[in-house]
């Protein structure tokens, strides 16, 4: 797998504003009552790219370079890779909304795609749990995180799987907002790609072999 830089500087295979506008997915028209819509959350644009709060941006990226998929612009203001992984039809998502209004674009994918929300995981940051660790869970609330709160709202339903990737609690007395919005820490960066292997290991084995089978693999110590 290309190293963390590497993705972040242009290994992405598109951004949103110059790709092929025109895409919008097969749709309707070859809808497998099976496929997933597994969605990335994050902020657009090389300014936000080593944020801790794009994690679920590199996840989604890993798991695309597994497949050697390449990012497509939709309609829904989403960049989109229609593929399988783990053998299980899936359409892999990163909204290009900023992270508090990520509900439309995913709404909208879940939409075209006739996706339910009991199929959709969605891969985010999560501040309650230490640097590297993963949590998994169908539910709950947003917990403070402004994207999950859109995409709660958009779907009308909390009720969709979340992949939890920990990125800890800030220093001090740094105001959590913007812990989330810097670049992860020298030390963090020599761990980051494992994390992020990690957490894309943990999505495929929630698509093959249930969400139930993940956790008991991925809520162990690291």
């Amino acid at each position: 797998m290309r190293g963390l830089f590497q993705r972040l500087l242009g290994g992405r295979a598109s951004s949103f504003p110059g790709a092929d506008p025109g895409h919008e997915g097969t749709g309707s028209t070859s809808v497998d009552a099976q496929r997933w819509l597994v969605v990335g959350l994050g902020n657009p644009g090389p300014k936000y790219a080593g944020n801790r709060h794009n994690v679920g941006f590199l996840v989604v990226d890993a798991l695309a370079e597994r497949e050697r998929e390449r990012f497509k612009a939709h309609k829904a203001h989403a960049e989109v890779a229609e593929t399988r992984v783990a053998g299980v039809p899936v359409v892999l998502a990163k909204p290009r909304t900023y992270m508090n209004l990520s509900g439309g674009p995913v709404a909208g994918l879940s939409s075209f795609y006739k996706v339910p929300v009991e199929r959709v995981l969605v891969v985010h940051d999560e501040l309650d749990i230490e640097f590297g660790a993963l949590k998994l869970k169908r539910g709950g609330g947003p917990g403070g995180h402004n994207g999950l709160r859109s995409v709660s709202a958009s779907l009308s339903s909390p009720e969709y799987v979340r992949v939890r990737v920990g990125i800890g609690r800030p220093p001090g007395r740094m105001d959590a907002a913007t812990y989330v919005l810097r670049d992860f820490s020298a030390a963090e960066r020599k761990e980051l790609d494992v994390a992020v292997e990690r957490a894309a290991d943990a999505v495929e084995t929630v698509l093959r072999d249930g969400l139930e089978k993940a956790q008991n693999v991925y809520h162990t110590a690291r």
